[in-house]
């Protein structure tokens, strides 16, 4: 049967019109169930920290609970790897950092693509580091702290639980002219407790630890921000100490498999950054700061 041009025509704009408004369908359907997030690291981690104080805030523009399963290991590349396979429905994201979306691949043979297998939803928030030591550290000062891993050459160690860790870790070695053994540990809060019993001498570690350091159960001699934090006035930023090449925040990210439809991809990144908006959580997250000279 031959079909007149203009029914043609207008068959054909209907037709062309059919995935535009499938998207509209789908972006207002979902989500239609929980979302899981992975966290590549151990429960108490930074990133599980980060990951669920924002699962918590997001559920309500979303609709649905968010469901954080840590799957660490690998320097957070098994979770990563885990989301990269994952179905791109928008049911499956992850929580990233430098280490899995990036340095890995610097030290590590991946069974994913950093760049090809995944869409990226939202950047979150950069956070600092603080060098914590054993509370029994005969040093009261950064300064103190560097003489004495001098005269102790290859004597001290520190944990690492994550490729950024090791980053920064180096980067203090480099720039100190000190050496010390860089001890892997498969999450922080085991690493923490060895830190507290003296196991360990250091570790370079998130803001969540700052009530031991207050409570002497450990020091807390300098932080790896460009400016004091609000939530630790007293310590020092490295490079009021004299050493501003070792500043260094490791940042956060949302990240969906790759394939994941845009209007999806647009809904998740609403959500985040309304939640990043909100005074509590980023008081949570210790995002509010206290520059040396009056603001960030």
């Amino acid at each position: 049967m031959k079909l007149p041009r203009r029914k043609f025509l207008h068959l054909a704009a209907g037709a062309a019109a059919l995935p535009a408004v499938s998207g509209i369908a789908r972006a207002q359907a979902y989500p239609s169930r929980p979302i899981t997030m992975i966290v590549p690291f151990a429960a108490g981690s930074s990133s599980d920290v980060v990951g669920r104080v924002l699962a918590e805030r997001m559920k309500g523009a979303l609709g649905q609970p968010i469901i954080v399963e840590n799957v660490s290991g690998a320097d957070g590349s098994i979770g990563a790897v885990r989301v990269a396979r994952a179905t791109p429905d928008g049911y499956t994201i992850d929580i990233g950092t430098q280490g899995p979306h990036g340095l890995n691949a610097a030290f590590y043979s991946l069974p994913y693509d950093v760049f090809a297998d995944f869409e990226p939803i939202s950047p979150l928030v950069p956070i600092p580091y603080v060098l914590f030591a054993r509370k029994t550290m005969p040093t009261k000062d950064l300064n103190e702290l560097i003489a004495w891993l001098k005269a102790n050459p290859d004597k001290a160690s520190t944990a690492v639980t994550a490729a950024s860790q090791r980053l920064v870790a180096m980067l203090f070695q480099k720039e100190t002219g000190t050496r010390f053994a860089l001890v892997p540990y498969r999450g922080g809060s085991q690493a923490m407790q060895d830190l507290v019993a003296g196991q360990i001498d250091m570790f370079f570690y998130a803001l969540g630890q700052l009530p031991l350091a207050r409570g002497g159960a450990i020091k807390a001699y300098a932080v790896t921000s460009d400016t004091r934090l609000t939530a630790a006035p007293d310590i020092p930023t490295f490079a009021q100490m004299g050493l501003p090449a070792a500043s260094y925040s490791t940042w956060y990210g949302f990240f969906a498999p790759r394939g994941t439809p845009k209007d999806i991809i647009g809904k998740l990144n609403a959500a985040a950054v309304e939640a990043l908006a909100d005074p509590a959580v980023r008081s949570r997250l210790g995002q509010d700061r206290a520059g040396s000279e009056g603001g960030e």
